[in-house]
């Protein structure tokens, strides 16, 4: 881990929205942190103008793209073309500076660029080489994702920098490994690369490419149509190119007695991280959260505290922010809060439901029913996927999150979305359920 510039790290700060008030023998306290990070670079301004940095004062970054290569790539031919369109626009799109490499995927990994285990350095004259090398990129053979992630781990950990990241592209099932094979790879690159993960046309797995961006904590999408990922790809490279301070850890301290129930990240996507915590001290423990650039994020923090009698409160939990240092030390980011826990006897206080905690356990079980709904789709189970959908058009209408039930209502024919009232469609595109299901994580942030 190299050392941070000041002159990149951005200012975090941590804002709590609770009901700290419980009942006598409540125990149960929930809140949302929101995480926002500021005046670092922009994300995606560094990339929109490639040359912004003067030599050296932007964060120093690699990258490598992963691009499937196997033989499906080539049915139809727009698919390959498609990827090396898509590949050379982000290449374009890397900042002077910046590392880089190109990994053909197949089952086996191929460095198509630069090539003899080392990177590149981002200027005119790489960007240059590295499109050349993308044209001589075919499809044939067959996908084993674990290889292309190995690979893009060895590369990526030869450069001495503060950001690592990957994205990778793949249009089929992983069929050339166990998907033990595929979650080893997962388990050996957590925490030393981030990834962002896209499917292309409708062949492919959904649990297989979100799992790999949920692991590597990037985000993941489709792109059915391949003529639409160079404007994907280019997005995703700018935002890579913004992130300013990588691997930060949400720090949770809770007193003695105290039980977390579970962390999870609620905006801008569902992510559950309570699994995924390390010791950190006495009673403290961290949970991963990736690179940051300029950007907000809401947790959801929930704890069981001891009981306690009327009028007594305690500090349930304390949130704080950290990132490991070169030497190994952990660096503390100089932002906390604080989540209470006050015993009351006024009913009105301790039964109000805070609008931000609500909202986003809304917002966390949209996901879940989608996700099951559509498992109950392809089971045959009508009834159940009826109900499932018919609350997931539900909760869309009452949160606000319109782009999720443009999505639904390409699955169910809404009769009346504020009683969850749907018909399933008889007949539904490939491409519209999966979008659903590789969206279904995506959240609205609450109006504060």
């Amino acid at each position: 881990m190299a050392n941070f510039s000041k002159s990149h790290v951005p200012q975090f700060s941590v804002d709590v929205y609770q009901n700290e008030f419980l009942p006598e023998g409540g125990r149960e306290v929930s809140a949302i942190v929101t995480v926002t990070a500021t005046g670092g670079g922009t994300v995606g301004s560094a990339a929109a103008a490639p040359h912004l940095y003067a030599p050296g004062e932007g964060p120093s970054a690699a990258v490598a793209i992963m691009v499937d290569c196997s033989g499906s790539m080539d049915y139809p031919p727009a698919k390959m073309r498609g990827a090396r369109d898509a590949t050379a626009a982000a290449i374009d799109t890397l900042r002077d500076g910046v590392h880089f490499a190109v990994v053909g995927g197949t089952h086996v990994a191929t460095e198509v660029y630069p090539g003899g285990g080392r990177l590149a350095v981002a200027d005119p004259a790489t960007r240059e080489q590295a499109k050349q090398a993308l044209r001589r990129l075919s499809a044939g053979g067959g996908t084993a994702i674990g290889t292309w992630l190995r690979l893009a781990d060895r590369l990526l950990s030869a450069a001495d920098v503060e950001i690592r990241h990957g994205i990778l592209l793949t249009d089929g099932r992983n069929e050339h490994e166990s998907p033990e094979e595929l979650r080893a790879a997962l388990d050996s690159c957590a925490g030393r690369f981030t990834c962002d993960a896209r499917g292309v046309g409708t062949d492919w797995e959904v649990k297989e490419v979100t799992g790999i961006a949920t692991a590597l904590l990037g985000t993941a999408d489709i792109v059915a149509d391949p003529t639409g990922l160079s404007a994907d790809f280019t997005q995703m490279m700018e935002t890579a190119m913004g992130k300013e301070v990588a691997d930060v850890a949400l720090r949770l301290w809770t007193p003695v007695g105290t039980t977390v129930r579970f962390v999870k990240q609620v905006a801008p996507t569902v992510t559950d991280l309570t699994a995924r915590r390390t010791e950190s001290g006495p009673r403290a423990g961290d949970y991963p959260t990736g690179s940051w650039g300029d950007e907000s994020r809401d947790y959801h923090v929930c704890v069981e505290v001891p009981s306690a009698g009327l009028g007594q409160e305690m500090l349930a939990a304390r949130v704080s922010l950290v990132v490991p240092e070169a030497d190994g030390a952990v660096r503390n980011l100089g932002a906390q809060g604080l989540v209470r826990a006050v015993w009351t006897d006024d009913m009105v206080a301790s039964t109000s439901i805070n609008p931000q905690v609500a909202h986003y356990t809304g917002q966390a079980e949209l996901a879940h029913v989608i996700q099951q709904g559509l498992e109950l789709r392809k089971s045959g189970d009508v009834d159940g996927a009826t109900a499932k959908l018919g609350r997931a058009v539900q909760l869309a209408s009452a949160s606000g999150n319109a782009d999720t039930a443009k999505l639904l209502a390409k699955v169910v024919d809404v009769v009346d979305a504020s009683a969850g009232t749907v018909r399933l469609k008889a007949k539904v595109a490939d491409a519209d359920e999966m979008t659903l299901e590789t969206r279904s994580t995506k959240t609205v942030r609450v109006k504060k």
